[in-house]
């Protein structure tokens, strides 16, 4: 069986491993979104409505890895017992999702995240419909309140000279994502829209040039509390 790692305030988001011989993986409820790469990637790692959901035993530990590593929103994280450990992503980048949140990749700093919050250090997903009850990241509120973008990016950009490295991501009080270094962002059809060193993306949903901020959380009132 599997067992608990650790309760936030709230009990009912937990953080649990699940341990194997050669490698362990962890599951942090506070992150996941349910986007289901995990179980369906291929063989029986992980069997939705099994006990234990995850048999890190059941595949190889390069299987295991790659297939934590395709988690979006950071929430499957693993402890090779062999001292490997994820790496950043080359390139730094931001795909703005088909009515859904910002899924940013590489070598992440996200300020105000929690300390045991591993997975955000390489990927995670940034609410930008501005619903979310555990801003800066998604909890999936859009689909309640009916949020729609396309993830159509109209703003054009001079290129990046170099790529990857620190991607400083800070969340400004009431206000946008203000992010920093060396990113691409992704339109929602899979085209590379734009690249620079700095931009602010909209985090309230009341943008007219989503995914860059114009103000509008101002007159919306945003608040990201």
């Amino acid at each position: 069986m599997f067992h608990k790692r650790g309760y936030l305030e709230d009990e009912r988001k937990k953080i649990f491993d699940f341990p194997g011989e050669q490698l362990d993986v962890h599951w942090d409820g506070r992150l996941c979104i349910h986007i289901a790469e995990c179980g369906h990637a291929e063989g029986d790692l992980f069997v939705t409505g099994r006990q234990p959901w995850c048999m890190p035993d059941r595949a190889t530990p390069d299987e295991v890895a790659e297939v934590c590593e395709r988690c979006p929103s950071g929430a499957l994280t693993y402890s090779d017992k062999s001292g490997r450990f994820e790496k950043a992503a080359a390139e730094n980048t931001v795909h703005v999702t088909y009515n859904g949140p910002l899924f940013v990749n590489g070598e992440l700093s996200i300020e105000g995240a929690p300390g045991d919050m591993d997975g955000v250090s390489f990927r995670a997903a940034l609410c930008r419909c501005g619903q979310s009850n555990n801003k800066p990241f998604c909890d999936n509120s859009h689909l309640k309140a009916g949020f729609q973008d396309y993830g159509a990016v109209g703003q054009s950009s001079s290129g990046l000279q170099t790529a990857g490295g620190r991607f400083d991501i800070k969340p400004l009080p009431d206000g946008p994502l203000l992010l920093s270094g060396n990113l691409s962002i992704v339109s929602g059809s899979g085209r590379l829209a734009w690249q620079g060193e700095s931009a602010a993306l909209c985090r309230c949903g009341e943008s007219k040039n989503k995914p860059f901020c114009d103000g509008s959380h101002k007159a919306a009132g945003f608040h990201s509390d």
